[in-house]
């Protein structure tokens, strides 16, 4: 072989090379664009019915059944009338945030202490007791209601906050030693062994140590326990028969039209829009602190 055969051997191989290139290249692209419509596909079909209750909850009262896009004209005439008085609404959401904030609050006070027990002390049985902890959150509401409104009954705790609060601690709870337990066993025992030795006792360690490293599961946690506590309707509908105690829940499911067979639609998008958007702006929060408490766990 030549050196003049070698030169074209040279200058052919970029050539091979950049048509590999170019051939790889709509296939890539292929993929990406495939990726991103099923994104934006996921999106669509999640954000759609929130959309469409925020658009219904714009229009006016004639207007409620028009397929428009966009509402026209706006009108804010739902939200006048849902906080016009008479449905009590503000005080529903008042209502609601005590609930949920009671119930979140004890579910990870009690789920900490126990998902700490579980996931680093040794004792008989622990499979199992976290078995029965989960396996009391999958009864349904409706199950328990009769029992629970004729036990209510007799305490004289019909119309109170602890008749809605104490059932929602029944499902809050597993959830909460579920989630933290799995999330404290993949903490290192090294790091409380060596607080331990640097002179902190048991408690100190807990605290000062594994509670900051435990925050992202501590936030997630309160943020399902929220949520769910938020939404509960079913026990609040049972328990509940006073409108100056009802939750959010309730009270929408109260609203009435202008006659006796009309259902007020455009009432109940607003105030459902009003209810979503506290969750969407807690999910935001707790988001941004959760990042911060994977950052200064890390560091630490």
């Amino acid at each position: 072989m030549t050196i003049t055969d070698l030169r074209g051997l040279a200058a052919e191989t970029p050539a091979a090379g950049g048509a590999g290139t170019r051939a790889s290249k709509p296939k890539s692209s292929w993929r990406s664009r495939s990726v991103y419509a099923g994104l934006a596909l996921i999106i669509v079909y999640c954000l759609a019915p929130f959309y469409w209750m925020v658009v219904s909850s714009l229009r006016r009262t004639a207007d409620i059944f028009d397929n428009t896009l966009l509402p026209q004209p706006f009108s804010l005439e739902n939200y006048a009338k849902v906080f016009d008085g008479s449905t009590m609404f503000g005080q529903a959401l008042l209502n609601s945030l005590i609930v949920a904030g009671v119930t979140t609050v004890a579910a990870l006070v009690l789920g900490i202490f126990a998902a700490y027990a579980i996931s680093r002390l040794e004792f008989r049985f622990k499979s199992v007791i976290l078995g029965v902890i989960i396996a009391t959150s999958t009864f349904p509401g409706i199950s328990v209601v009769v029992p629970l409104l004729r036990f209510f009954t007799d305490l004289g705790w019909i119309n109170t906050y602890q008749a809605m609060i104490i059932p929602n601690l029944s499902f809050a709870i597993p959830l909460a030693v579920w989630n933290l337990t799995t999330f404290m066993k993949q903490l290192p025992f090294d790091l409380e062994e060596a607080a331990m030795i640097d002179g902190c006792s048991k408690w100190q360690a807990f605290r000062k140590v594994l509670l900051p490293l435990a925050a992202p599961g501590v936030f997630t946690t309160a943020i399902l326990t929220f949520i769910h506590s938020w939404n509960e309707f079913i026990i609040a509908l049972s328990m509940i028969n006073d409108p100056k105690i009802q939750t959010a829940t309730v009270a929408i499911s109260k609203f009435t039209g202008a006659t006796e067979f009309q259902a007020p639609f455009g009432e109940q998008m607003a105030a459902g829009v009003i209810v979503t958007v506290p969750l969407v702006i807690m999910v935001l929060v707790f988001q941004r602190r959760i990042v911060e408490g994977l950052t200064a766990g890390a560091g630490k």
